[in-house]
């Protein structure tokens, strides 16, 4: 063997990383639901849809920039920034949009 059974397991800051995140997108999608369902604002399923596009969009940037990086490659994330977190932004940003005009005009 080339080392104990627990480096193959070990976390890295990476895996840290991913769980930080992971974590705080449960605790403000949950915080988001609770505080859309209190002041009654009514949240449509292709809304939902659209958010969780743009957010794995946002997070396939982040890992790419952080690879990128862990590969010294920096040239590439200005353009994983554009090709992958500009169009999750938008997405987010309809998808925001999508939701307060309805309450607006409701």
């Amino acid at each position: 063997m080339y080392g104990s059974w627990v480096g193959q397991w070990a976390w890295t800051g990476s895996d840290i990383m991913w769980m930080f995140i992971t974590f705080l997108i449960g605790v403000g999608v949950t915080t988001l639901w609770f505080w859309a369902r209190k002041r009654n604002i009514v949240v449509k399923w292709w809304d939902w849809l659209i958010g969780a596009i743009g957010l794995l969009l946002l997070m396939l940037a982040i890992q790419n920039i952080t690879a990128a990086s862990y590969e010294e490659v920096m040239s590439s994330v200005p353009w994983f920034l554009l090709v992958f977190g500009l169009p999750g932004l938008i997405l987010l940003a309809v998808s925001g949009q999508l939701v307060w005009r309805r309450h607006r005009s409701a």
